[in-house]
C-alpha cells in the first residue's frame, strides 16, 4: 500500500512537470502542442516495445475492439489536453483534465453495465460546480474576462479520458497492462505522427531540453502510474493521482506566476472534493466504521 501511495504520488508529481515544460515550449516557441504529443507516444511506444521486447510478450490482443477503443479515446484526450494547455494555464488545464473519474462513474452504465447512485450524482453535481467556477469569470470570485477556449478543451479532454477509462476497464478484463500500452502508444504515435507533419518544428537549444523533459516526464508518470497500481486498490489510487491539481496548482503559480483567483481555488476544492466521493473511500470508511 505504502509503496502504490508513493508511486502514485510520483506520477501525479512527473505529470504536472510534463504539463509545465509543455507550457513553457508552447509559450517560448513556434512548437506546436500536436509536436508535444507525438513525442510523448513516441517515447512511450520506444519505453514499452523495450519492456515487451525483453519480457518476450505475446502482443497479440484477446479483445482488439477495447484494446483499440482504449487507444483511440487516450490519444484523443491527449491531443486535446495539449492543445489547451497552450490557450490556458497549467493550473485550470489539469483541474479539469482531472474531472475523468467523475465522467468515468457517469460513463459507466451504458459502456461497462454498472449502476449509478444516487450519491453518485451528487457527487457529479459537486464537480459540475467546481467546473463552473473555475471555467467561468465572475466579478464577484475575482475572476475577469471571457469563456477560454483552452479550459473548454480541457474539459473535453477529461470527458474523453472518461471514455478512455471505461475502455480501460473492459480492455483490462482480457488483456495485459503491456498489450494495451503497447496498442495505446502506437497507434497514438501514428495517429500524432500524420498530424505533425504539416506543422513540424525542429527544436533548438532550451526548447529542445524543454521537450524532452516534456517527453521523459509523461513517459515516467504512465511507468508510475502503472506500477503503482499493482500495489494500490482504485479508488485509493485515484485519489492520490488528484493530487496532480495541487501540483499544478503550486508549479503554475510559483514558476509560471499564474493567477490563482479564488472562484478557481474553491473551484478546484470542489472539484476535489467530488474526486474523492466518486474515488470510493467514504464508502468504504463507512464499511469499515459500522462492521
Amino acid at each position: 500500500m505504502t509503496r502504490g501511495f508513493i508511486f502514485l504520488l510520483l506520477s501525479a508529481f512527473v505529470f504536472a512537470l510534463a504539463t509545465l515544460f509543455a507550457k513553457l515550449t508552447i509559450q517560448s516557441s513556434a512548437v506546436p502542442p500536436i509536436e508535444l504529443t507525438f513525442f510523448r507516444f513516441l517515447g512511450g511506444l520506444i519505453f514499452i516495445s523495450f519492456i515487451a521486447f525483453t519480457r518476450k510478450e505475446n502482443l497479440r490482443p484477446k479483445k482488439t475492439r477495447y484494446v483499440i477503443l482504449r487507444a483511440l479515446f487516450n490519444t484523443v484526450a491527449v491531443i486535446l489536453f495539449f492543445t489547451g494547455i497552450g490557450e490556458t494555464t497549467v493550473t485550470k488545464a489539469n483541474m479539469l483534465n482531472m474531472t475523468y473519474p467523475v465522467f468515468v462513474f457517469l460513463l459507466a452504465p451504458m459502456m461497462n453495465k454498472e449502476s449509478i447512485s444516487l450519491l453518485d450524482i451528487i457527487y457529479l453535481a459537486v464537480a459540475m460546480a467546481g467546473i463552473y467556477l473555475v471555467m467561468v469569470p465572475s466579478p464577484l470570485l475575482s475572476g475577469t474576462g471571457a469563456l477560454n477556449r483552452g479550459d473548454i478543451l480541457a474539459l473535453a479532454s477529461g470527458l474523453v479520458a472518461g471514455f478512455a477509462i471505461t475502455s480501460l476497464r473492459e480492455a483490462r478484463k482480457y488483456d495485459s497492462s503491456i498489450v494495451i500500452l503497447f496498442y495505446l502508444m502506437a497507434l497514438g504515435t501514428v495517429i500524432n505522427f500524420f498530424m505533425v507533419l504539416p506543422v513540424f518544428e525542429i527544436p533548438r537549444g532550451i526548447i529542445l531540453l524543454y521537450v524532452s523533459l516534456c517527453t521523459i516526464f509523461s513517459v515516467m508518470g504512465q511507468v508510475f502510474i502503472t506500477a503503482g497500481y499493482r500495489y494500490i486498490d482504485a479508488a485509493a489510487g485515484s485519489l492520490v493521482s488528484s493530487s496532480r491539481i495541487l501540483f499544478a496548482g503550486i508549479l503554475g503559480v510559483a514558476v509560471l506566476g499564474e493567477d490563482l483567483t479564488f472562484g478557481i481555488a474553491a473551484g478546484g476544492t470542489l472539484i476535489l472534493l467530488a474526486l474523492f466521493g466518486v474515488s470510493g473511500i467514504w464508502k468504504q470508511w463507512l464499511k469499515k466504521k459500522h462492521s
